[in-house]
């Protein structure tokens, strides 16, 4: 990994590899996770990952074991370790249906063959997967990673459904169950249904129906790479975002329709004026004076939340001025109309805030 301490050295603020793939293998709910390395790696990622599911008001515990290595493991190696750990994952009560298995950064450094000792005959699916960041992996990339091994527990499907599978939504991201409400709402105007959220609340058996969907809908771009995985697997075209915007989610709801062959045209002039008749609930704040920044000083801004913004701004004949009312961008942008909504909601408190001011 690059040592540039510059703030457009993203891979610096990303995150850890390993955190990102438990944002997801720990929504697989009957599986357990085993982490490969010193105690202080699940610790760390326990506390994190308990913290925010009591945030979002969810009383879960995340499963997860460690091999808890020590120097003698570290320096003769830490395979046997490994193996006693999977062992206590099998007879953990209630028994997991699945063991994922998390490599860190210094077993990839000694050398361990974790695949290897996955690959025995333990008598359910024990799956490595690659999440030591020290080579240049970020948050992202344990995302990625840990789709595309949950998805090796799945096979082609005999029969594809008018459904579609939800990839990679931000499992630590406030408002993510809402987000999949609106892909709901919007894909049920084409009379789509949702096969899976994949990942999030899953079960292991839950994984097989991955490749009977006629669509994947990816979270963001940045999941190109899992998108194109199960295409290759499963031959599932995909959509490389969740709808963004006004326009935005018109031309989702036309993608989605053109590649499940489903005529969009009424569902569109449809969502129009359900737009239409968001908009008028916040015909108040027309003509106010906004500047929009960045919502924290060291982030860029996102192109799309730019875009979404100015979109808005327009429809709604907001003047942009720097000496506006300031709001801040929103980070990820809002996802369809339901997503919009939430955001215009902020945007007339902070402008009613200023007036009073």
């Amino acid at each position: 990994m690059s040592s540039n301490p510059s703030p457009s050295n993203s891979s610096r603020f990303e995150g850890c590899t390993l955190t990102g793939a438990l944002s997801v293998l720990t929504q697989v709910r009957d599986a357990v996770c085993v982490i490969h390395g010193p105690a202080g790696c699940t610790h760390h990622n326990f506390s994190l990952l308990h913290a925010t599911i009591l945030a979002n008001d969810r009383v879960e515990v995340p499963r997860l074991l460690s091999t808890r290595l020590t120097e003698n493991d570290i320096i003769f190696g830490g395979e046997e370790a490994l193996e006693k750990t999977i062992a206590r994952a099998l007879a953990a009560t209630p028994a997991p249906a699945s063991v994922f298995v998390l490599s860190t950064c210094i077993v990839e450094t000694i050398g361990d063959d974790t695949a290897a000792v996955c690959a025995k005959p333990w008598g359910i699916p024990v799956i490595a997967v690659p999440t030591a960041g020290f080579l240049g992996g970020v948050f992202e990339t344990g995302i990625r990673n840990a789709l595309s091994s949950v998805a090796t527990l799945a096979s082609p499907a005999a029969e594809v459904t008018l459904t579609a599978n939800l990839i990679g939504e931000k499992n630590l991201e406030y408002g993510v169950d809402e987000n999949a409400a609106e892909l709901a709402r919007l894909l049920s105007r084409l009379g789509i249904g949702i096969n899976l959220r994949f990942v999030r609340g899953l079960a292991t058996e839950d994984a097989a129906r991955l490749g009977s969907a006629a669509v994947n809908i990816l979270r963001e771009p940045s999941l190109g790479p899992v998108g194109e995985d199960l295409l290759r697997r499963f031959s599932t075209p995909y959509i490389d975002s969740f709808p963004a915007g006004l326009a935005g989610t018109c031309r989702f709801l036309e993608e989605a329709g053109r590649i499940c062959g489903v005529d969009a045209s009424e569902a569109i002039e449809e969502e129009r004026a359900y737009q239409a008749e968001m908009l008028s609930r916040f015909a108040e704040i027309a003509g106010s004076r906004v500047c929009f920044r960045p919502p924290h000083p060291v982030l860029n801004p996102d192109p799309v939340a730019e875009a979404v913004a100015a979109e808005c701004a327009e429809a709604l004949d907001l003047v942009v001025d720097p000496e506006g009312t300031v709001i801040p961008l929103p980070y990820p942008a809002p996802v369809g109309t339901a997503g919009l909504r939430r955001m215009l909601h902020r945007w007339r408190v902070l402008v009613r805030g200023k007036g009073r001011g």
